[in-house]
């Protein structure tokens, strides 16, 4: 086998190599994500963003524009350059430490996620509790928040660290309810079985001969569906990404918990936040969509039913594992876009309106989607794949009467209706 050579190295020569094949990447792709949000965001708001740094003139006096693509090369330069102030009055110790455990998370967390078939090589740990290790590990991210806000010695500061806190507690029980109904359709809390029980018919519908050639990836099934939902808007507050960027809210917190951060120490807060940002777009892609796979086709079974087509199915197969992680990271890059659509598109909630979202709609509909995932896994090993569809249809239309229940009892609050009336220009120069 091709990797033989890997499995007869060193153990310690085979765990650098894997640690170096996922943190070089995340470390890499961050400057070109910090690009990449500025350029799609000038895009989308109609405006120029970076476009001078990485300018070629040649000798003729054409100049060749290469996208501002070393924008972020220059702004790490500057920030390395830049001075370094440490308020007189911070707590020099917890000061220091809080940006390392802001970006600790992200690396710790990418050692669960497996980006292609190759066992040998990835992921670095195929522990069998990875969601309960995603879910532990990236509670400890608001440790480097809440530490940053205490230590600056600055109210606004603190209320930002304060702010984040009860944000991720808000949200962490959403994500792991949605994660928590995947885990029990799945059978196993490691990343890798997930990605596995991904391959297999959708619904496990072996007998439907079109659903039969579809891969069984999460997103596709109905409860699926809704833990992929409840999970994309719970990973974009844990990453305090617009709209649920109150701890950083400009216009109230003067910049949020790293006020007083300046030069390398502040820019390690940013490479934190897209870090955690590229690791959860992969947990999305491992949980729900399929991890590394190309495109949700059984490829097997199509060249079991069409000897005609073998060598173009045989082709389509070999993409589907030798390019492995250009599918995982394509997939990535995609989420990571949706982080600044939203950016782009939506407004900043107000602090009462982003708990309000998490714990009287995210957590509700999470608990209640559990309990469809509990039904369905009885009916289907009890009476087949059939009835465990019917009893996801039930169920569904079961909660949404009580949901239209609950809200004839208790309607939500009416606010009244607001006008305002401008100064006539002809009066008021009369």
């Amino acid at each position: 086998m091709i990797w033989d050579w890997f499995i007869h190295i060193h153990p310690v020569a085979q765990a650098l190599i894997r640690v170096l094949l996922i943190v070089l990447p995340i470390l890499i792709l961050v400057p070109g994500m910090i690009w990449w949000e500025r350029r799609l965001l000038s895009w989308m708001q109609d405006r120029i963003g970076p476009n001078r740094v990485a300018t070629l003139t040649l000798k003729n006096g054409k100049k060749i524009s290469f996208w501002g693509l070393l924008q972020p090369i220059a702004d790490g330069v500057k920030l390395f350059l830049k001075e370094d102030i440490t308020p007189a009055a911070a707590d020099k110790a917890i000061y220091f430490i809080a940006p390392a455990l802001a970006l600790f998370p992200a690396f710790a967390l990418s050692g669960t996620l497996p980006w292609g078939p190759i066992k040998e090589l990835t992921p670095i740990a195929d522990v069998n509790i990875g969601v309960l290790y995603v879910m532990a590990i990236s509670s400890l991210g608001v440790y480097g928040v809440v530490l940053a806000g205490y230590s600056g010695n600055n109210k606004y500061s603190l209320m930002g660290g304060l702010r984040a806190s009860a944000q991720l507690i808000s949200y962490e029980l959403a994500m792991g309810m949605s994660l928590a109904c995947m885990v029990l359709a799945t059978g196993s809390l490691r990343m890798t079985d997930m990605v596995k029980d991904q391959e297999g018919p959708l619904l496990g519908l072996a007998n439907v001969p079109v659903v039969n050639a579809i891969q069984n990836w999460h997103a596709f099934t109905p409860f699926g569906f809704i833990s992929m939902v409840i999970f994309m808007v719970c990973m974009v507050a844990e990453t305090n990404r617009a709209p649920f960027d109150l701890p950083e809210a400009e216009n109230e917190l003067i910049a949020g918990y790293h006020t007083e951060y300046s030069s390398m120490k502040f820019a390690v807060f940013f490479m934190g936040e897209y870090a955690a940002m590229f690791t959860f777009a992969g947990v999305l892609s491992v949980v729900f969509f399929g991890g590394y796979h190309m495109l949700p086709i059984r490829w097997e079974f199509l060249s079991g039913t069409n000897p005609q087509f073998a060598s173009l199915i045989g082709f389509f197969r070999g993409m589907d594992y030798w390019l492995a992680p250009i599918w995982f990271l394509t997939k990535c890059v995609v989420f990571l876009s949706a982080f600044i659509w939203l950016r782009a598109t939506l407004p900043r909630l107000r602090y009462d309106q982003l708990m309000s979202l998490g714990w009287k709609s995210l957590l509700p509909a999470a608990l209640a989607n559990f309990l469809v995932v509990t039904t369905w896994i009885f009916c289907n090993q009890m009476y087949g794949p059939v009835a465990g569809l019917g009893s996801v249809l039930v169920g569904a239309l079961v909660i949404l009467g009580i949901y239209r229940g609950v809200k004839k009892v208790y309607p939500s609050p009416v606010y009244e209706d607001r006008t305002i009336t401008l100064v006539d220009p002809a009066k008021a120069a009369g």
